[in-house]
């Protein structure tokens, strides 16, 4: 039985695409560190086997003995596990490739798609005050990404503004409906956010008019453009908001984090009526 006593849990949203390669986990980076410079309190639960999330922020392959493994499937309490980062407000659950071996021992476990679920709402998230949790999913749709959707408010898909970059969202939307229908009935689609973006690009200009065309208002206004100073401030180990403040990458992710921030007012107050 819930405590009604305790505080209001964070918004948690899972950023996911089953195709690599999108921009998943560079959104999933620069929307926490834009949250957060808007004054928001944020974990990032990087739940990629690859962990560039965690090398995106910095955080070493030495310092992640205790990761999101443990989070999963350990008897490690949560306080051990979360890290803070070099930017003010967002905390990480970092990664390792020890989550490769987790989807296979998951099978085995009858609470094999609510382990995140469980984790992410244990009193001992109540210190942090978080107002959001961002979870980098895998790109693939298998037990960990379930185990996101199964814990999360809603779903933000990147998407390449590339050709067929539509069609990869099918069976995502299937898996999306068939946790909804098992697992989570109150999960929503946050929205699909454009990456990647060359505006002087006709296949681009196509894209986005195709995926406004079939899904209307799910697709956020704000595009998140091709830019260099995007690519290259994971190599520094630093958000674009960190790296150059005043690139059009960083300006894009602030303006998404506003976005997404009215929405979800906006929401809450229908919800709320």
């Amino acid at each position: 039985m819930s405590d009604p006593t305790r505080p209001k849990g964070p918004r948690i949203i899972a950023i996911a695409n089953q195709k690599g390669g999108v921009g998943k986990t560079t959104t999933t980076i620069n929307l926490g560190a834009a949250l957060a410079a808007d004054g928001f309190n944020v974990l990032l639960v990087d739940l990629d086997p690859q962990g560039n999330a965690s090398t995106g922020l910095g955080i070493k392959a030495s310092q992640r003995q205790l990761n999101t493994y443990d989070l999963l499937l350990g008897d490690v309490p949560l306080e051990d596990i979360v890290q803070t980062s070099d930017v003010e407000g967002l905390l990480i659950v970092p990664a390792t490739t020890s989550l490769s071996s987790a989807d296979i021992e998951l099978i085995s476990n009858e609470k094999r798609s609510f382990l995140l679920f469980d984790a992410l709402r244990q009193p001992a998230i109540d210190q942090y005050d978080l107002d959001f949790v961002l979870i980098d999913c895998p790109p693939s749709l298998n037990l960990l990404t379930v185990n996101a959707m199964v814990s999360a408010n809603s779903i933000l898909v990147p998407l390449q503004s590339e050709f067929f970059a539509l069609e990869g969202l099918s069976q995502l939307m299937l898996t999306i409906r068939e946790v909804r229908e098992t697992a989570n009935s109150t999960l929503r689609i946050e929205g699909v956010v454009l990456t990647m973006y060359d505006s002087r690009n006709k296949l681009s200009q196509q894209v986005e008019a195709d995926a406004r065309e079939n899904l209307g208002e799910l697709v956020f206004q704000t595009i998140i453009p091709r830019n260099v100073r995007v690519s290259e401030a994971p190599s520094f180990a630093m958000p674009v908001l960190e790296y150059d403040p005043s690139s059009k990458g960083a300006q894009a992710y602030m303006q998404l984090a506003k976005e997404l921030v009215k929405n979800n007012a906006m929401n809450t107050n229908v919800e709320g009526t």
